[in-house]
């Protein structure tokens, strides 16, 4: 079975893309290529199947095309975070009219803690109550997981708190949920035992990127440039596209950090709460 969606939000690139946050300098991305780079995933998003909605840029913020990590979204409400670099905070505060305007219910998470999208992943299953993994990490702390985890189950859902290995910037650098139980993760996440009780698809040595890849619908779209990874989806019946990430890549990011994803018809009118 699918992970189904039926919904994504983007944000253009800003025209300050340049000036986003670096842990490892692989150079700064070019503006044009990156921005073809996002044209395709969006179209790649349609061709899943999905409506994508593309908010306009936010030029004071370098980082605000990666819309995941500021929040999250599911078919019962959107939860607004608190990102781990302090230059991302107003991202939330933008998006906090965005997801009014469709879901019924947005829970703002209280601070101190902060939690960065990037860290939690959601590995579909085959019934009973929706678990999420937390992951903590250099963005993500013991204070925000565990708001996080109130907050989610204000929407019906189990958050988990696991720790990451050291070197791991975000819990879903190296991993991907794929379909119920499965999921993608390097040889090192997957040594770690956070994914216990799942089938674990391992990434090929020397493609550890390829990790961020993203199951849609039918879809599942890899980031282009792995081709040992690609083959290893495709024997495994998964029907892979290859989208282009290597200006995005320059960022620290990957293919699920550019947009948000649910399944659900926009609704409007919610009013934000605390969690």
């Amino acid at each position: 079975m699918p992970i189904r969606f039926t919904r994504a939000l983007m944000r253009e690139p800003p025209a300050t893309v340049m000036e986003g946050l670096r842990a490892i300098d692989r150079g700064a991305p070019d503006p044009d290529r990156l921005r073809a780079e996002h044209a395709a995933y969006a179209a790649a998003l349609h061709e899943a199947g999905l409506t994508v909605e593309i908010l306009p840029p936010l030029d004071t913020h370098p980082d605000s095309l990666f819309l995941e990590d500021p929040a999250l979204a599911f078919p019962e409400g959107a939860i607004l975070l608190r990102p781990g670099a302090a230059s991302r905070f107003g991202e939330a505060e933008a998006l906090r009219p965005e997801l009014e305007s469709r879901f019924e219910r947005v829970i703002a998470l209280p601070g101190p803690g902060t939690v960065d999208g990037g860290d939690v992943l959601t590995p579909p299953s085959e019934g009973g109550v929706e678990r999420v993994l937390i992951g903590l990490s250099e963005r993500t702390d013991a204070a925000g997981a565990q708001a996080l985890v109130q907050a989610l189950a204000h929407l019906g859902k189990r958050g988990d708190i696991v720790r990451t290995p050291p070197g791991v910037l975000h819990f879903k650098s190296e991993c991907a949920p794929l379909r119920p139980e499965t999921v993608l993760a390097t040889e090192r996440l997957a040594a770690s035992g956070v994914f216990d009780g799942l089938r674990v698809i391992r990434v090929p040595e020397g493609e550890e990127p390829a990790a961020n890849t993203l199951a849609v619908n039918h879809l599942t779209l890899a980031p282009a440039g792995y081709p040992a990874t690609a083959e290893c989806l495709a024997a495994a019946g998964f029907t892979v596209r290859e989208v282009a990430v290597r200006e995005v890549e320059k960022l620290d990011a990957g293919l699920s950090c550019l947009s948000l994803r649910w399944d659900a018809a926009p609704r409007r009118g919610g009013p934000v709460e605390a969690a």
